[in-house]
């Protein structure tokens, strides 16, 4: 694609030649592909639940969400720094430093993670920051290089993070290699399937965000599309005659911040417990409902498994799809109805989830819905601040609207595992049962639908009143 901006007269006189935008999308959707491997994690828990004289670590379910859990806070915590840092460095610079501290994470995990403990920090704190570093810098590069395409672009640029998972998940558990890395890479570096598998990743992401890295550089000052009329769309999708560029602190006073906040929240809730919990669920529920049938409990678990990791794989590529086409969607009709639709099919589909998922085909498409919906809120979610807040600040301002991410990440998967581990333990085929899993999915889908209620309450700031409130 050639330069845009040249031959219309976008870049003020004697600028020096404008990288071509598209290529931060390609950067963008590289980093993504590694950050989203903690969407993978649902593929690790049965061995790390199985028993160690079966060669499994042990954990209860409580201690496989713990460190899922502790990767999602951390990484949302982490991203407040992160984004005031990309504002003074660089974003470059922090997704590079991103990119390394992810790829430590997960080689010590591999080598050090034999314990809860050892998993939690390493995994779950250290990868989890990594994470939390990188996550933010493709966001808000993109927003300034597209701000003609605020929705689409933000979904496209965090994509790689939903279909990255697919890979994650596909890779270590039945691609290439019967088994998976899981199976073909046991006693690799003398570790165990598990450990030496997070070894692996850790080499992938440090060098693949590298790579990513290069090409995450703001445009020049002043600098805008060719054609574009610079006429900021509300949330609501009507056009406004300006948008004020708040700063964190005003942002703080205003009602839209806190509405945000708890609807991604709300919203957030559902997905992530999805995720942690699938590979878990799903085998309860096919084996209780004769899905999946057999003598031995193992054996029948094990089938059970391929179908949910099945289930795992297409709800992180509904994901990413779902990024892209909620961003999209909601640059034609507006942010508010993007988000209230969003909500609203997300709930409904957590209330007859525990019965959809009961057959093969029911699993896969509930996570397919799920997925996609999930997606949508990381691409809804930045637009609409950047519509409320202004593009100058999104780096600043979004993480502390993606501080409902790590609130929901902590909540979705600790409800899910508490319900579960108050359950009965099955000693045979014939004790499986799934009901551990209906109140969590409820309580998940009652959240949603409080969400797009908030939606619905939600309004743009006014141009006049926000630049007034600093």
């Amino acid at each position: 694609m050639a330069d845009e901006s040249t031959s219309t007269g976008a870049v003020t006189t004697a600028t020096p030649p404008v990288m071509n935008r598209w290529l931060v999308v390609v950067g963008a959707i590289l980093i993504q592909l590694c950050l989203g491997a903690i969407y993978a994690w649902s593929v690790f828990t049965t061995a790390l639940k199985a028993n160690p004289d079966d060669g499994g670590y042990g954990f209860s379910a409580g201690q496989t969400q713990w460190i899922f859990s502790a990767g999602l806070a951390t990484f949302a915590v982490v991203m407040l720094f992160a984004g005031r840092w990309q504002a003074k460095v660089g974003p470059r610079i922090v997704a590079v430093v991103g990119g390394l501290v992810l790829g430590a994470g997960y080689i010590l995990g591999g080598f050090l993670g034999k314990t809860f403990a050892a998993q939690l920090v390493c995994i779950g704190i250290i990868g989890g920051a990594g994470i939390g570093l990188a996550y933010v810098v493709p966001i808000a590069v993109g927003v300034k290089w597209f701000p003609d395409k605020k929705g689409m672009i933000t979904g496209l640029a965090v994509a790689g993070f939903g279909f990255g998972a697919t890979i994650w998940v596909k890779l270590a558990g039945s691609w290439i290699w019967e088994g998976g890395l899981l199976a073909k890479a046991d006693g690799l570096f003398g570790l165990p399937g598990v450990q030496a598998v997070f070894v692996i990743y850790g080499i992938a992401f440090l060098v693949l965000v590298l790579v990513g890295s290069a090409v995450m550089v703001n445009p020049p000052t002043g600098w805008k599309p060719a054609g574009w009329n610079p006429v900021a769309p509300t949330a609501s999708g009507k056009p406004a005659a300006s948008v004020a560029d708040l700063n964190t602190g005003e942002m703080f006073r205003t009602p839209q911040y806190w509405g945000l906040l708890a609807m991604f929240t709300g919203s957030a809730l559902a997905g992530l417990m999805v995720i942690g919990c699938i590979q878990l669920f799903g085998v309860d529920s096919l084996i209780a409902n004769k899905v999946v049938t057999g003598e031995a409990l193992e054996a029948t678990r094990k089938a059970a498994g391929v179908i949910a990791g099945t289930a795992m794989a297409w709800y992180a590529i509904l994901n990413g799809l779902g990024r892209i086409v909620w961003g999209t969607v909601s640059d034609k009709i507006g942010r508010k109805v993007a988000l209230l639709l969003m909500c609203v099919i997300q709930g409904v589909m957590m209330l007859v989830f525990f019965n959809v998922g009961a057959s093969e085909v029911g699993l896969i498409v509930g996570a397919c819905i799920i997925g996609f919906n999930f997606g949508g809120n990381f691409a809804l979610f930045p637009a609409a601040t950047a519509d409320f807040f202004g593009n100058k600040n999104v780096g600043t301002n979004y993480p502390w609207v993606f501080l409902a991410y790590g609130i929901a990440g902590i909540a979705g998967p600790q409800v899910a595992g508490y319900f579960k581990d108050a359950a009965p333990v099955a000693q045979s085929v014939a004790e499986v049962s799934a009901l551990a899993w209906k109140t969590p999915f409820i309580i998940a889908g009652v959240a949603c639908l409080v969400a797009a209620a908030i939606g619905l309450l939600l309004k743009a700031p006014k141009a006049h009143a926000a630049s007034s409130s600093g």
